[in-house]
């Protein structure tokens, strides 16, 4: 048994594979199906740790790759770990920086022994390898760490994929041996690309592993939405039913709610706050552009269904105001409402999961919102 995790499975959807859990770390516990905001250094973009509780927010993610190169992951541990250094007391899950690394394109070189990259900051070298990028993060202290692994690119050949997906499992295999603090989780990635085999294969050979939970890895990079639920289609049912099951990387509500259907318990993504510091607003009809003429002299809450604190004070017009006038107190509370409507989907999800109508409102949410 995992000190670090714990997964709970608690009820299974008649109709769906979607399923309510309960995750505890030793920072508390995680209702799942649950989204993940996005901290990349160490702050989720304009909030306080005080309004991700108060949106709804019970665990966040920060990357490794941004951390190590600034301020530096010695620093951080040297602060008290990433808890204390941002000032958050909740769960924390960390990312290996393979992704970044690997969406570098020409400023690295992959080897079996790790990757060379030069940092976007400044152009400087450096090396991350499996048990580097484990080191970076025990000395950070998430409490949920991820293996590092190779993100191939949409589209890529099959040859590609499962070279990709191999070295993958050799540096799962080593991102163990190097992992030595009992309090933090580290999860498997699968990969594979859109291939059925080697999802197959990859997730044959990393649950093998034993790892206490599970990501899916290498969609949401570009393909099809079609094409990302077929791969999730056939890759959950392999994965363990008693471990948390994790989805990197998407965070468009709809794909949130299509997720849950196919059996996954976790999600991430920079999606909501980004498009909110571009103006764009999820809704509970589907999104606002908030920029646009039509809002200039509306006086309603951008969404009358939601209880943020920005709906409940500002409305429409004023949103518009701040977002031309460049101000920036636009960008926050367009933030704090994309991050309340998400963490308010997963709970209204939840709570449909409990009640056994998680279909209906499956079918009632997509229609609302639209499916696209």
């Amino acid at each position: 048994m995992n000190e670090a995790l714990q997964y709970q499975l608690i009820k299974k959807c008649s109709t769906t594979k979607a399923r309510l859990g309960k995750i505890s770390t030793p920072h508390g516990e995680i209702e799942t199906p649950i989204f993940m905001p996005v901290g990349t250094q160490a702050t989720v973009k304009t909030m306080t740790s005080e309004e991700l509780k108060e949106v709804g927010a019970q665990i966040i993610l920060s990357n490794t790759y941004h951390l190590y190169l600034r301020p530096g992951h010695d620093l951080v541990e040297e602060a008290g770990g990433l808890h204390k250094f941002m000032n958050w007391d909740g769960p924390i899950l960390t990312d290996s920086g393979g992704f970044q690394v690997f969406s570098l394109g020409d400023l690295r070189q992959i080897s079996e022994e790790g990757v060379e990259f030069r940092s976007h900051l400044d152009g400087s070298k450096h090396f991350l390898s499996p048990e580097r990028a484990i080191e970076i993060e025990n000395a950070l202290g998430a409490d949920i760490i991820m293996a590092f692994d190779e993100c191939p690119p949409y589209p890529c050949s099959h040859e590609y994929a499962k070279a990709s997906l191999e070295r993958t499992i050799r540096w799962a295999k080593r991102c163990q041996d190097a992992h030595h603090r009992s309090n933090q989780a580290l999860f498997g990635i699968v990969q594979g690309g859109i291939y059925q085999d080697l999802r197959e294969q990859s997730a044959r050979e990393i649950t093998a592993l034993d790892f206490p939970g599970y990501a899916i890895g290498g969609l949401s990079v570009g393909e099809p939405k079609e094409i990302m639920h077929e791969v999730l289609d056939y890759t959950v049912p392999l994965l363990p039913e008693n471990k948390p099951r994790y989805l990197m990387g998407v965070g468009a509500p709809q794909d949130l709610v299509e997720g849950v259907a196919r059996g996954i318990d976790m999600f991430d993504c920079v999606l909501p706050s980004r498009v909110a510091r571009n103006g764009t607003l999820f809704t509970s009809h589907g999104r606002v552009v908030i920029k646009n003429a039509q809002y200039a002299r509306d006086f309603t809450p951008l969404d009358p269904e939601c209880g943020c604190y920005t709906c409940r004070n500002y409305t429409k017009a004023y949103l518009r105001h701040l977002f031309k006038a460049e101000e920036i107190l636009g960008l926050r509370l367009a933030t704090i409402h994309n991050l309340h409507f998400l963490l308010d989907l997963m709970k209204k999800i939840r709570q449909a999961i409990q009640e056994d109508r998680f279909s209906q409102f499956s079918e009632e949410f997509l229609g609302k919102y639209g499916s696209r």
